[in-house]
């Protein structure tokens, strides 16, 4: 029995107040519906594209028909409903974080009306066969319905409303990529903003039950499965860091060609055109994406696991400039304003880069420099390098190879600060824009100097 006065003290302190396990509750209950949230919509997202690839199949026309067609008009519900749904979701969520951001305007860009649009636009995107992932809208769509959860706290609740929503975002990445650890590690990486909320126990919680979520309905397989890793050595240091700076390279590339295209503030005649006409600009970027699509076979189209995994089984058929259309149609399908995410087609890319080198080099072993490219094509891309590896450490299935993805993804986010400034700070930036003007000018009268 416990004897210890100030023990027994402490418990009866923690469970004096009911209201505060109350909270706790809501918490984990959210949590748990938001990881289911995103599971739904992973699904949605895997039937559109499946069903999708159906019709190409049949009908090779297909999608020079329907992916125009359908990206005008989500381009128009977004705008013209959904206007805080388009693009990734990761900077709205950021935004919403950001200290800028008054508590009353958070809706602005998290809201429960936000995740149901994201979810169903996002799908319709993968059904018109975009390059575009589905795990930045998954951090958008989790966080707002986390964000939900202050509805059901009570009054004098500790529980900051910050914390809920890096909970959510985080628990979008742990859900969507059926990585518990690398959605821990996107909100302490990228998200957090409050030292408190990285430290809390329940919030931490909350992230991992949202990613379990995933697991107890898809199972805990890897994404990718196992890769057949040779014996480490000296061998490996040339290609690897081959791979690295080529993905640093390309990653910064990409990300500055991304803020410069979503700026729009040049007077190049296709930021006009954007400007002016977004519909007909939504129509030419989703008809690019098709003849993209058409002219190599259907590889560009979706996110690129399939390819992916293709290559990493090294079975796979994919063009030597699969990297360069990928590259092209994930632009021209974030640039068309629809909402999408990256980190899939990142993916891809990366690995398609790894492979294409170890063809270059000759080198026996490509599954190791396509999963080393994954994680530093991503790592570039997002200049989130801790968040890249655990992603791709937990997605496949090669234990032999974590501290070379780890330096891989150092490296290439290092060599990417080189050429381009962080994408998502940029991009929130561009979404705090969104905010009332007033707002805006009391911000800056309080910071002159900034």
């Amino acid at each position: 029995m416990l004897k210890n006065p100030e023990i027994i003290e402490s418990i009866k302190a923690e469970f004096a107040d009911w209201r505060l396990w109350a909270d706790r509750f809501v918490v984990l209950l959210f949590a748990v519906l938001s990881g289911l949230t995103v599971v739904a919509f992973t699904w949605m997202s895997e039937h559109a594209l499946d069903t999708f690839f159906v019709y190409q199949r049949q009908y090779f026309w297909y999608p020079l028909l329907v992916t125009p067609a359908l990206t005008v008009g989500i381009v128009y519900l977004t705008r013209r409903y959904f206007i805080g749904a388009a693009g990734s979701g990761i900077p709205q969520v950021m935004a919403a974080l950001s200290p800028q951001t008054p508590k009353e305007h958070r809706r602005l860009f998290v809201s429960l009306r936000l995740s149901v649009g994201k979810m169903f636009l996002t799908t319709a995107g993968v059904f018109a066969g975009l390059s575009l992932g589905r795990e930045g809208p998954s951090v958008q769509i989790a966080s707002g319905v986390m964000h939900n959860a202050r509805c059901w706290l009570s009054k004098d609740s500790q529980i900051r409303d910050s914390g809920l929503l890096l909970a959510g975002g985080a628990a979008g990445i742990a859900a969507a990529f059926n990585t518990p650890l690398g959605g821990v590690m996107f909100a302490i990486e990228e998200l957090s903003r409050h030292p408190e909320d990285r430290r809390s126990g329940l919030l931490l919680s909350a992230i991992i039950l949202s990613g379990l979520m995933a697991v107890s309905v898809y199972g805990n397989a890897t994404y990718f499965g196992t890769i057949q890793v040779d014996l480490i050595g000296w061998n490996l240091l040339f290609p690897a860091l081959l791979v690295a700076v080529c993905s640093g390279l390309l990653g910064g590339a990409f990300s500055r060609l991304l803020i410069h295209s979503l700026h729009g503030k040049s007077n190049f005649w296709l930021h006009r055109l954007r400007n002016a006409s977004p519909l007909k600009f939504a129509a030419l970027c989703g008809l690019a994406v098709a003849v993209i699509g058409v002219m190599t076979h259907g590889a560009t189209f979706g996110g690129g696991y399939a390819h992916t995994k293709a290559m990493l089984e090294n079975h796979n058929d994919v063009s030597q400039l699969y990297v360069l259309w990928k590259v092209l149609a994930t632009w021209l399908t974030t640039w068309a304003g629809v909402p999408a995410g990256i980190f899939a087609p990142s993916l891809a890319i990366g690995a398609a880069l790894g492979n294409d080198l170890a063809d270059l080099i000759n080198y026996p072993n490509a599954p190791t420099l396509i999963a080393l490219g994954m994680a530093g094509f991503l790592a570039a891309v997002t200049q989130a390098p801790l968040t890249a590896f655990i992603i791709v450490m937990e997605m496949v299935t090669g234990h032999q190879l974590v501290l070379s993805l780890m330096a891989s993804a150092l490296i290439a986010s290092g060599v990417s600060r080189l050429v381009s400034t962080p994408l998502y700070a940029a991009l929130t930036v561009m979404q705090l824009q969104r905010l009332p003007a007033s707002v805006r000018q009391d911000e800056h009268a309080s910071h002159p100097g900034h």
